[in-house]
């Protein structure tokens, strides 16, 4: 295997959770609102790299990473391994 084999790609990954609204809310209105917890994501990985991904808190670091391990299903995007 070469050190130059990408491991992980991701690219344009996105997670947008919906907002929940009331009833009545949701009769008289005919868009639905979301979160953007992630939006538009992209990076790769190569083997022997070192990743760190960083931010301020409530950014998507963690819905990033549940997105990536499949526990949250993305909204947009694509993850290869």
């Amino acid at each position: 295997m070469s050190q130059n084999e990408t491991l992980i790609k991701v690219k344009n990954l996105k997670k947008w959770f919906p907002v929940k609204q009331s009833f009545l809310h949701s009769l008289l209105s005919r868009e639905q609102n979301y979160v953007k917890a992630i939006d538009g994501v992209s990076f790769h990985i190569k083997r022997g790299e070192i990743f760190g991904l960083a931010g301020e808190s409530g950014c998507g670091k963690t819905t990033t990473g549940k997105t990536l391990l499949r526990l949250v299903e993305p909204t947009e995007g694509e993850a290869y391994f």
